[in-house]
């Protein structure tokens, strides 16, 4: 079984791509042959700084073997240094319905939200296409809100075969309970894009003060509160704690006498000490980058083996050859 995932250096990661991707991938990279790589050809759809870019997927190579990626499990590689996916990606273009990239929900709330429209925005989901496809990839591991954006590679793949003979390997996805979409401080996703994040490895004061600043009801402490499984910080110690800390607390804030501060006073110390040890990793990391950028290189070179596979199946079936 072959696994594949990427993620964005589009800005810091934060709980939401940890929970919805990065501990998932994590888990997988034991069940099966994974290759997990840094999407900054997807993040030029929204970053336009070339310095930050480099920056950022510095970071996240550093963020996913703190949280712990294995090299010696899975591959990690730069999207970049694969460049046969762009060439797919442009194959499949030619064989992608217009509509088909319409409907993406993704690219309809960005336009809703007014986020400046761009080619890279409509067509981001024929190179996540590419991604998948270039890899004979089984399994996708996604959050419930990427769930469309694997069923669109379904049918870019099952229209190409059909248009020229059985090529691709047609992907699943693999949604785990906790790729649920993560809430951001104001309640909604969270999103780097939307400001609401609380990044993985935020500073101690940084992240108290993000914390203790979630904004609650007016109920006094006494009150019983019957929906207390709506509290958003009930909702994000549901996923940092342990099940019978979290519903402890989801009981205690239902039945009334848990003060809103103290609730989340105990989220951000269950956020600070969920992260330590991959803190610990980190920081280690980071003073051996040499060998952070040695793993990037081997994961590359290994993943553009089993890419030239693929492509030179494509170009043949489709008379490129």
């Amino acid at each position: 079984m072959r696994i594949l995932s990427g993620i964005q250096p589009s800005g810091t990661l934060h709980l939401g791509n940890y929970f919805g991707m990065m501990k998932p991938s994590v888990e997988l990279q034991n069940q099966g042959e994974a290759l997990y790589f840094i999407a900054n050809y997807h993040s030029m759809t929204s970053l336009f700084d070339a310095n930050q870019r480099r920056n950022n997927t510095r970071e996240v190579a550093l963020d996913f073997l703190a949280c712990g990626l294995d090299p010696k499990k899975a591959l990690l590689f730069r999207q970049s240094d694969v460049p046969e996916v762009t060439e797919l990606a442009w194959i499949l273009t030619t064989i992608t319905p217009m509509g088909l990239l319409e409907r993406c929900h993704s690219y309809k709330d960005k336009l809703a939200r007014g986020i400046s429209f761009n080619h890279g925005l409509l067509a981001y989901p024929v190179l996540m296409a590419a991604d998948i496809l270039i890899y004979d990839s089984n399994i996708v591991p996604v959050g419930r809100d990427q769930k469309q954006h694997v069923e669109v590679t379904r049918d870019i793949a099952i229209k190409f075969n059909e248009a020229y003979g059985d090529t691709f390997v047609i992907p699943e996805p693999k949604i785990h309970g906790e790729a649920a979409v993560v809430p951001g401080l104001d309640g909604q996703k969270m999103s780097k894009s939307y400001g609401n994040a609380i990044e993985i490895f935020c500073e101690e004061k940084a992240l108290r003060k993000k914390i203790m600043g979630l904004v609650m009801d007016s109920r006094t402490p006494q009150e019983p509160k019957p929906d207390a499984e709506k509290n958003l910080a009930i909702q994000l110690l549901k996923l940092l704690a342990e099940p019978a800390a979290a519903k402890d607390y989801e009981d205690r804030l239902r039945a009334g006498g848990l003060g809103y501060g103290d609730l989340k006073k105990a989220l951000f110390q269950t956020c600070w000490d969920y992260f330590a040890p991959a803190r610990a990793r980190r920081a280690e990391l980071v003073a051996n980058k040499d060998y952070v950028e040695q793993i990037l290189k081997e994961g590359a070179a290994k993943a553009r083996a089993l890419a030239d596979q693929v492509l030179h199946r494509a170009r043949r079936a489709c008379g490129l050859d």
